[in-house]
């Protein structure tokens, strides 16, 4: 007989007991151990959150190979993907292999292709075989097992795109949903990031949320980028600016919107030392989201502070109510994004 778990994965903490699985250093990845509470998966793809695989990248020096062994490495002594570094993981699609007797009442059956909508960083994962790594879409094919506690979010893989689309897509979910509810009709909106998957899919839903008398800008260092963006039609204007530089983003996006500060930012990008660029073209009581991993909460409420910003600040919480649904949608509303997600990220 099955035993019983915590609903929130406890019983799979190894160290430091009293912890949930996220903030544990070890967890338990035994798949020979079944609980009437859990889902087991066999993995197909892990696509690692975008801040840790470039970090993983840089520390390898792309190198596959040694890419490879540092992804062993971590999993083998965390039970986890969860980098050490950025402390943050991404997410997977598989087929289910097990579901417990306690979740038998889902609509989900064994057999069904799903995708976590939790982070690897909390989920337990035995990998057997890595077949292949692809650098340029954070994507890592694989031969492994995952669990899902009960109270986990996942949705099944739709009948209407590839596996590859659909994960490329929902690994950035909770951002374009955020974008959706955050900015109001009217409101200007400046994306950090903007040439990235949650980058543009932000625009797409900022503009619509905003409606024709807004204004959303997109920010990018790549020069080479902006017809491409402006070609989508996910922005109103693009501005070249490296996002490392406050000042630079902030003279850019304020030279964007006729001078005025913004009502909201989100920060999508996936390097280090960028609060401030997201915190300082926004106006008292506008709202900044960090939707990227990257980001230093204690660099971004000490800077607010220093230069006496009152701001509303939001965690990249990847969950938001009905996030994978709004995200699919947007690649069935826009053949221009799902063309760029099929050429650029399958």
């Amino acid at each position: 007989m099955a035993l019983k778990g915590n609903k929130y994965g406890t019983h799979r903490v190894i160290e430091p007991q009293g912890v949930l699985t996220q903030a544990a250093y070890k967890i338990d990845n035994d798949m020979s151990k079944q609980y009437s509470n859990e889902i087991v998966c066999d993995v197909i793809s892990l696509n690692i959150d975008s801040a840790s695989f470039t970090q993983i990248k840089e520390a390898c020096n792309g190198d596959d190979k040694k890419i490879e062994e540092m992804i062993f490495s971590i999993v083998n002594e965390r039970g986890k993907m969860q980098n050490p570094v950025t402390g943050s993981g991404g997410m997977f699609i598989g087929k289910v292999a097990y579901i417990g007797e306690d979740l038998k009442d889902r609509d989900l059956k064994v057999g069904d292709k799903i995708a976590s909508l939790v982070s690897l960083s909390m989920t337990p994962l035995k990998i057997e075989k890595i077949l292949a790594i692809h650098k340029d879409i954070d994507r890592v094919d694989v031969v492994a097992k995952a669990v899902l506690f009960e109270s986990a979010i996942y949705a099944k893989l739709p009948d209407d795109m590839t596996e590859a689309l659909a994960l490329a897509a929902l690994d950035v979910a909770g951002a374009p949903a955020q974008a959706r509810k955050l900015p109001k009709e009217g409101d200007s909106v400046l994306i950090l990031g903007a040439n990235g998957k949650s980058g543009v899919l932000c625009g797409y839903e900022a503009m619509k949320a905003v409606g024709p008398k807004g204004n959303v800008v997109g920010v990018v260092r790549n020069p080479s980028q902006i017809p491409g963006l402006m070609e989508l039609g996910v922005f109103h204007k693009v501005v070249l600016a490296s996002a490392t530089e406050p000042v630079a983003v902030l003279e850019a996006a304020l030279e964007a919107n006729g001078g005025k500060e913004y009502d909201v930012s989100i920060s999508c990008v996936n390097v280090e030392n960028c609060e401030m660029s997201a915190i300082l073209p926004v106006r008292d009581g506008g709202i900044v989201y960090f939707f990227s991993m990257a980001t230093s909460f204690t660099k971004a409420a000490l800077g607010a502070e220093g230069i006496g910003k009152d701001v509303m600040m939001i965690v990249g919480n990847g969950y938001t109510k009905d996030h994978a649904e709004i995200t699919l949608n947007i690649l069935r509303e826009s053949p221009k994004l799902r063309a760029l997600f099929d050429k650029k990220y399958v």
